[in-house]
């Protein structure tokens, strides 16, 4: 691992981030397109949510194999690879008239989606030292966001003026972009630095085992579970119809809030970046808080009489704001974890849990809104039926995290580390020492 960081670390980063970035925005670019894409296809909301929950299930079932491929064959293939396949679907999508072709665009923009996060996370401990690495990935995570923007307001202007067809043949032409511009640019690691000894399938497999039943890594995949996947339904499907046939709000203005939700991030992920790195030992309480915080804005959000007042759905989008943020924390816990020649499939294992959440919520959501209103013409109580959805998995991954995190501390204690204090009992501790000084 580098012991300093250099302008080429920078650069690097920089091109593999703009990558990441177009991922996004190829893998939200419907988000904005849902009233166009029922029109178009002839479709009702459960089948709309089809297309998204086929994308994230490639997205997730691809997350370890992909960890796997770019351990043995570096970052700057698989993010090529994961552009050009994006921009396939992309056109696929530009040119469907059925339903069917749309989800088969929707399934290979997944699965070029599914290889570009964890190798951009590769990149990073290759080209910065330790000490950066959690910063650093929280900033890819919310630099990386920036490409949702670019679905929410330029792809919506597009769909608007131009069409459909010449927005998802624009999109498909920025994925090819991205793609050149990784194949000039990104390096799998600096000159000089020898290349890791590619291990056979059989120690790969191993390695996978090793990563899962970590106690460590599955503290990672239940934070990444539990944070991401409130915020990344409102951002990538139904967010945009809550505000608009829900609350009645114009596109303009749903669009705008989403794009404060984006805006957010970067402001949140510094902070958390930095207080993983100075606390490594109190991570989990950063995920707990966040949590917590989600679901009590959201439980205030859906019991509110009548329309939701513009300030409290404000302050619901800055909380889900912090999911991409508090999820990251979750590959610092696989970073800390696993040695660096299993570090792709420790990270697809913990990437894997949020968007297995996100589909089941995507896909529940979307048969409860049918079920409510088969003819399509929702309300805000049938939003708000469907998004009490969320309630199961929230119960179940704090759950899961409080397990893991007790799992976790009894292998440090077992391995000669010292034990962890409860929280209240280190604040207590800290504040008798600041009261002695």
């Amino acid at each position: 691992m580098p012991t300093s960081t250099s302008r080429r670390s920078w650069a690097v980063w920089g091109v593999a981030v703009a990558a990441y970035a177009v991922a996004i925005f190829q893998r939200t670019s419907l988000g904005v397109a849902a009233a166009p894409a029922t029109e178009r296809f002839g479709i009702g909301a459960s089948v709309l949510s089809t297309f998204v929950v086929l994308q994230l299930v490639v997205y997730a079932a691809m997350q370890i194999p992909v960890g796997i491929l770019v351990d043995r064959f570096g970052s700057r293939l698989l993010l090529v690879t994961g552009a050009l396949l994006m921009a396939l679907g992309q056109t696929t999508m530009a040119l469907a008239t059925t339903p069917g072709t749309a989800v088969l665009a929707r399934v290979v923009v997944g699965a070029g989606d599914a290889m570009t996060f964890i190798s951009v996370l590769r990149v990073i401990p290759a080209w910065f030292p330790a000490r950066r690495v959690p910063l650093v990935t929280q900033l890819t995570g919310q630099a990386g966001q920036l490409g949702q923007v670019a679905s929410t307001i330029p792809l919506a202007a597009a769909l608007a003026g131009p069409g459909w067809t010449p927005a998802y043949l624009g999109a498909a032409a920025v994925g090819v972009l991205a793609a050149v511009l990784v194949l000039l640019a990104v390096r799998d690691r600096p000159v000089g630095v020898a290349a890791p000894v590619p291990v056979g399938w059989g120690r790969a497999l191993a390695d996978l085992r090793s990563s899962f039943t970590h106690p460590g890594t599955r503290l990672g995949l239940w934070s990444h579970f539990s944070t991401q996947f409130s915020g990344m339904v409102f951002a990538l499907l139904w967010g945009y119809p809550f505000m608009t046939a829900g609350l009645g709000y114009s596109p303009g203005l749903a669009g705008a809030l989403l794009t404060v939700m984006v805006l957010a991030g970067p402001v949140i992920g510094p902070v958390l970046g930095q207080l993983t790195a100075a606390y490594p030992l109190r991570r989990s309480n950063l995920i707990f808080g966040v949590l917590l915080a989600t679901v009590a804005i959201w439980t205030l959000v859906l019991v509110w009489p009548g329309t939701v007042p513009l300030p409290l759905l404000v302050l619901l989008l800055l909380v889900l704001a912090a999911y991409g943020p508090a999820s990251a924390v979750g590959f610092d816990f696989a970073r800390s974890f696993n040695p660096s020649t299993r570090l792709g499939a420790a990270s697809g294992i913990v990437n894997m849990g949020g968007f297995t959440a996100s589909l089941i919520t995507i896909f529940a959501i979307g048969v409860i809104l049918d079920w409510r209103a088969p003819t399509g013409a929702f309300d805000l109580v049938d939003f708000k039926i469907a998004f009490c959805f969320q309630y199961l998995l929230w119960a179940f991954g704090f759950v899961s995290l409080w397990s893991s995190r007790r799992l976790t501390r009894a292998g440090m204690r077992a391995d000669g580390g010292a034990p962890i204090d409860p929280l209240t009992r280190a604040i207590a501790r800290h504040w008798r020492h600041r009261g002695r000084r």
